[in-house]
């Protein structure tokens, strides 16, 4: 692994490449072939005697190897990498450069025969034409010959060019002719004498390059060595390409079994849960260019999975989860230690795809998920209601088979108790009998409101008022068991259209349950409010609260916390039905310890106008 740094003694060369408009520099310094920490097998002194200049086997073998390094299927900036130490090593020239164009990216990559060599990658941000990657600003001589090269506007007649158009001069100090009849000039790399040559090759239908080579052994080589160097440049372009090849087929591959495995992860049936989201991070980790050092955030209505390590920082890819419009979520991948590997923009445009087709995934299961609770929300309110309906249907049926024989129970009761000359327990008995009537019929009448047989009469009524008069009978119990009673009524609030009877029953209830919550004293808050068209009544205890479990069965009939002689269930559930009744709403808040709020919400009077009703308070 190399090390950054920055290189030392440019020529005017390799400067004026520096200065490309919108470039990005990422340079290495790696050590020489036979010291540690090469990724070559083979030692300079191998190369020197098995690659000799001007015996064409040594061509094929370096050929050959480089084409084996492209099908290795690793990193472009390795690639390169090793490409032109071995092009350093068989040519012995002082720098290799190669700039290509076109399709997706373009990029220069140098490499300076130094100790330790030097390495240095630029990806191009000002363009990907040919014009912007021929540009040398500071050596418009070199500039107008990589132009001429690239294009093929050559004269293969002048002696500077070969039968195929490249360019090579073997003594910089000595001018040359680029153009027919034109006067000779100096290409100026920096350095005296030193040799140069620029050779075009083809990588695909989109994408060309150039390969610059200059100083070092290069001065003593004859044309035929260039034109043999032709070919080795046309290997270099079907290395790239086979590289390309490759590494787009094992990109698509692995997006391919990440949303396969993404798949079946969501095809399992689980709930959407962070286990969930952690192994949607990891699939995508191992899907991308640099799985070791990638990390992944995939973030949905609050849960959060994570692979790799992450963390803030380094190159990152992002894009969100929607769910219909609404943003839920998002996905990140960042490198958070980018090592020298990983180029200037690690992210390939099929990586861009493969989360935004993720996204679109996770946002398919939240739908489906969703969906799965809303269903069960709406079959668990079919039950109640069927069950409800079931309860009403017996109700209203024993309501009418009991009030009869209740109603003769009592009479009798009250009759007997005219009697004159009664013993004083008989006198008592009877008066017992007669409460117990009384108290039966009353939840004769509270089945008949639950299974409504007894229809609302609608008036307009005051909020305010009912409030007042029904807590007017409560005040004393209330004081009596420990509970401060607060009250904070809305001065301007509409009427609403309702039975103020039964409206003042729902107060009533309301009330007592809120009393019943706090055995041991408390306080108990009464407070209306509107908005445009809805009017609130609110009832809330400082009391021991209800679980969840208690809070969805709240207004089932006949469903009670209390013990068996305390009550009968039934005092939630008719205010829910004459609430229902009367076109309104009803919501229960509670925490277990803390206490509970019900708020009933009930249309105003389509004509009501605001009334300054007192609206006293403690």
């Amino acid at each position: 692994m190399g090390v950054l740094t920055k290189p030392h003694g440019r020529s005017n060369l390799v400067a004026a490449a520096a200065h490309q408009a919108g470039a990005q520099n990422l340079e290495f310094i790696m050590p020489d072939s036979n010291g540690p920490g090469t990724d070559l097998s083979r030692t300079r002194t191998e190369v020197a005697d098995s690659w000799l200049p001007g015996v064409p086997g040594s061509f094929l073998a370096l050929s050959s190897r480089i084409l084996s390094m492209a099908n290795r299927g690793v990193p472009r900036v390795k690639f390169l990498r090793s490409a032109s130490h071995l092009i350093l090593d068989f040519t012995e020239c002082a720098l290799v450069e190669l700039r290509v164009w076109g399709g997706d990216v373009s990029y220069r990559w140098r490499a300076q025969n130094k100790r330790p060599r030097v390495y240095d990658f630029e990806l191009s941000a000002g363009g990907s034409d040919q014009e912007t990657a021929c540009r040398f600003e500071e050596n418009p001589v070199l500039e107008r010959i990589c132009r001429a090269v690239a294009r093929g506007d050559v004269s293969r007649s002048l002696r500077s060019f070969t039968r195929k158009g490249s360019f090579w001069c073997s003594d910089t100090s000595k001018p040359v002719s680029i153009v027919p009849d034109e006067v000779p000039v100096l290409v100026d790399v920096g350095d005296s004498a030193q040799p140069v040559a620029v050779i075009a090759f083809t990588i695909d239908d989109r994408s060309s390059g150039l390969m610059v080579l200059a100083g070092g052994r290069l001065g003593c080589c004859t044309e035929d060595e260039i034109v043999r160097m032709e070919e080795l440049v046309k290997t270099i372009g079907q290395a790239i390409a086979d590289r390309r090849a490759q590494a787009a087929l094992r990109e698509r591959v692995k997006e391919l079994a990440c949303l396969y495995s993404i798949a079946q992860l969501a095809g399992k049936s689980r709930p959407m849960d962070e286990e969930l989201l952690s192994g949607v991070a990891e699939q995508l980790r191992v899907a991308f260019q640099y799985p070791d050092s990638a990390a992944v955030h995939v973030s949905l209505d609050g849960l959060v999975g994570q692979a790799g390590g992450w963390e803030e920082g380094g190159p990152t890819l992002q894009t969100d989860i929607a769910v219909g419009t609404e943003k839920r979520g998002a996905i990140l991948v960042n490198y958070p230690s980018p090592g020298h590997e990983i180029e200037i923009d690690p992210f390939l445009p099929e990586e861009t795809n493969l989360i935004e087709a993720v996204s679109r995934q996770i946002a398919l299961l939240a739908e489906r998920h969703q969906a799965g609770l809303e269903k069960n929300r709406l079959t668990e309110q079919l039950r109640h209601a069927d069950r409800l309906a079931t309860i009403g249907q017996i109700s209203a049926g024993l309501a009418h088979e009991l009030h009869e024989p209740l109603a003769r129970v009592l009479g009798f009761a009250q009759l007997a108790a005219r009697a004159s000359d009664l013993p004083g327990q008989v006198a008592k008995d009877i008066g017992r009998i007669e409460k117990a009537a009384l108290h039966a019929r009353e939840v004769i009448r509270k089945l008949m409101l639950f299974a409504r047989q007894t229809p609302p009469r609608t008036d307009a009524v005051s909020l305010n008022e009912l409030v007042q008069d029904g807590l007017f009978f409560l005040e004393g119990r209330c004081a009596k068991n420990g509970i401060e009673l607060e009250r904070s009524l809305d001065k301007g609030l509409p009427d609403v259209a309702a039975d103020s009877s039964q409206l003042l029953q729902v107060l009533v209830n309301l009330v007592v349950n809120a009393m019943q919550a706090m055995p041991h004293g408390g306080r108990l808050t009464i407070a209306t409010s509107c908005d445009d068209d809805r009017v609130r009544l609110e009832v809330s205890d400082t009391g021991v609260g209800m679980t969840d479990e208690v809070r969805r069965r709240l207004f089932e009939p006949f469903f009670t916390t209390k013990d068996l002689n305390e009550g009968t269930g039934l005092g939630l559930a008719v205010v829910h039905g004459i609430v229902a009744a009367h076109g309104g709403t009803i919501e229960v808040e509670s925490t277990v310890g803390v206490g509970s709020r019900f708020t009933v919400s009930l249309p105003r009077t389509a004509d009501s106008t605001d009334h300054g009703n007192p609206a006293g308070g403690d």
